[in-house]
C-alpha cells in the first residue's frame, strides 16, 4: 500500500513530519548495461573515501553512521524535500500520520545552518509557547545546533515527556535573540476544530493526516444542525496548514465537489502520474464557501485551495500561500528505516503547477504582525522559492510566500473578518480591513 505525502518542506514535525506516499520496500537490481564507466569511477571514488575514513580517522568512525550520512546527503543535495529517515524517523512518520505524537508540536526545515520554524501547531506546547512562523532556532539547550543536520536537531528538541527545552530564537523585528522555555508533551493533532460565527460555520483545518476527512464530515453535520436555516456558508481556514496525507487532500476536496478534476500529478514513470476526479455529492449542499489561506498554506492544503478555486467551488482569500508542488514518496527499506523522494509534480484541475509559485488568493489581504508593520520594511519571501536547492518552476516568475501571521484573538484577525463580512454579503472596502492589513488588488 502507498500513500503520498504532502507538506510544506519536507518539514519535520517535532516529533514527526508529514505528508507522503508509502510504497512497498523494492529493491531493484542495477543493469550493468545501464550504467556508464563513469558512474562506476564515481562509486569506486566513494569507497575510496569510505575506506580511508575508516582507516585513517584520528577516532574509530561508526560505520552505520558514516554510510547513513552519505545517503543523508545524496538525497538532501536533491531538493529540500527528499530526505533519509532511519527505523525511528520512520515509525514516528508513520505515528504522526495517524493524528498522534511526541515532540514540541511545530513544523520545521533546515535554512543557513539554522532550524527555521515553518508554523507552529495550533493546541501544542510550541504553540502556547508563543513560536511563530519564521523564527529561527539558533540554539537548544544554550548549545548551538550549527552543523547538525535538520534530523540531528529535532532528535535533540525530542525527549522525555513533560521534559523541559529552552530555545534561542531569532525573530524578524526584535534586536537581540529571545529564550523561550517549552516543556516537551505528547501532542495529539485534531486536525480538524469548528465553531459557530453566529450565521456562518467556521471550519479550522490544522493538518491532513487519517482523520481530516472524516473530522470534515462531523463538523459540517453539526454546524449545519447547530446554525439551521440561517447558514449562510462556510470558512474553511487552511492558513498555517503545512500538509499531510494526499488522499486527505483529495477526500477533503471532493467533500465539496460534485464533479470535475481535483488534482493530477506528473513524474518521470507512468507509476507517478495519476490523475484524481471527484465523485458526485457536496456535503454542504452547495452552500457558499470561503477558503483562507496565507504563507505558511503549503502542499495538501494548496491542493484544496486550488481545486476549489479553479472550480469556481470557493474563493479564496488571504496571502500567496509557500508553493509547494511537489509530491514525495516514502520508500520503506526494510528494517534500515526508508527515504523520502520527489518523485512527482502536481497540478490544479487548470493545469497549474504551483511549485515555487503557490496559490493566488482570489481577495488578497495581507496581515502583518503589529512588529512587521511598525517596522514598513520590504517583505522578504518566505515561501518555496526562497528554500536553497528547491524544484525550481516549469514556466514564468517564481513567487511564494507571505507573511503567516494569524492572530490569538479573532476580533483583530483582519482575514476572518473579511471572509465572514464576504459570506454575510457586507460591503468591505480596504479601509475596513484593520490597520495592520491592507487589500491587494488583483
Amino acid at each position: 500500500m502507498r500513500k503520498s505525502l504532502l507538506t510544506g518542506a519536507g518539514f519535520f514535525l517535532l516529533g514527526l513530519l508529514a505528508a507522503t506516499l508509502i510504497k512497498p520496500a523494492v529493491y531493484p537490481q542495477v543493469a550493468i548495461g545501464a550504467t556508464n564507466s563513469k558512474t562506476y569511477q564515481l562509486l569506486n571514488l566513494f569507497g575510496d573515501v569510505f575506506d580511508r575514513v575508516r582507516s585513517d580517522y584520528v577516532e574509530k568512525p561508526d560505520d552505520k553512521k558514516l554510510i547513513e550520512s552519505a545517503i543523508t546527503g545524496m538525497l538532501t543535495s536533491l531538493d529540500p524535500h527528499s530526505s533519509y529517515m532511519n527505523e525511528k524517523s520512520f515509525n514516528d512518520m508513520k505515528v504522526h500520520t495517524r493524528g498522534e505524537f511526541g515532540g514540541l508540536g511545530i513544523e520545521v526545515t533546515m535554512e543557513k545552518g539554522v532550524v527555521k520554524v515553518v508554523a507552529p501547531i495550533d493546541g501544542t506546547p510550541a504553540a502556547r509557547a508563543g513560536i511563530q512562523a519564521g523564527d529561527l532556532i539558533t540554539h537548544l539547550d544554550d548549545e548551538s545546533i550549527m552543523g547538525l543536520t535538520l534530523s540531528q536537531a529535532v532528535d535533540k528538541m525530542r525527549g522525555r515527556v513533560k521534559s523541559p527545552i529552552l530555545l534561542t530564537i531569532v525573530r524578524k523585528g526584535m534586536d537581540e535573540p529571545l529564550e523561550i522555555r517549552i516543556v516537551r508533551d505528547i501532542i495529539r493533532i485534531r486536525s480538524v476544530r469548528s465553531r459557530r460565527e453566529k450565521d456562518v460555520g467556521y471550519i479550522r483545518i490544522t493538518t491532513f493526516n487519517e482523520q481530516t476527512h472524516q473530522g470534515l464530515v462531523k463538523a459540517v453535520k453539526k454546524l449545519s444542525k447547530e446554525i439551521g436555516p440561517d447558514l449562510k456558508g462556510y470558512i474553511v481556514d487552511l492558513r498555517n496548514n503545512p500538509g499531510g496525507l494526499l488522499d486527505q487532500a483529495i477526500a477533503v476536496s471532493d467533500d465539496f465537489l460534485n464533479r470535475g478534476e481535483i488534482v493530477s500529478t506528473r513524474g518521470r514513470s507512468r507509476d507517478e502520474t495519476h490523475r484524481y476526479n471527484a465523485r458526485k455529492g457536496d456535503i454542504t449542499n452547495g452552500k457558499p464557501v470561503i477558503v483562507l489561506v496565507n504563507g505558511g498554506s503549503a502542499s495538501a492544503s494548496e491542493i484544496v485551495a486550488g481545486a476549489l478555486q479553479d472550480h469556481n467551488r470557493a474563493t479564496v482569500v488571504g496571502s500567496q500561500s509557500f508553493g509547494k508542488g511537489s509530491v514525495q514518496t516514502i520508500i520503506p527499506l526494510g528494517a534500515n528505516g526508508a527515504m523520502r523522494l520527489t518523485t512527482a509534480r502536481y497540478y490544479t484541475p487548470s493545469g497549474r503547477s504551483i511549485q515555487a509559485k503557490g496559490i493566488k488568493p482570489d481577495v488578497e489581504i495581507i496581515q502583518d504582525s503589529p512588529e512587521a508593520a511598525k517596522r514598513k520594511k520590504k517583505r522578504k519571501n518566505i515561501g518555496e522559492a526562497s528554500l536553497r536547492g528547491h524544484l525550481k518552476t516549469e514556466k514564468g516568475k517564481e513567487r511564494s510566500g507571505s507573511p503567516s501571521y494569524v492572530p490569538k484573538d479573532k476580533t483583530k484577525d483582519t482575514q476572518l473578518k473579511y471572509a465572514l463580512d464576504l459570506l454575510r454579503g457586507v460591503k468591505v472596502n480596504s479601509g475596513s480591513v484593520g490597520e495592520n492589513a491592507k487589500v491587494v488588488p488583483n
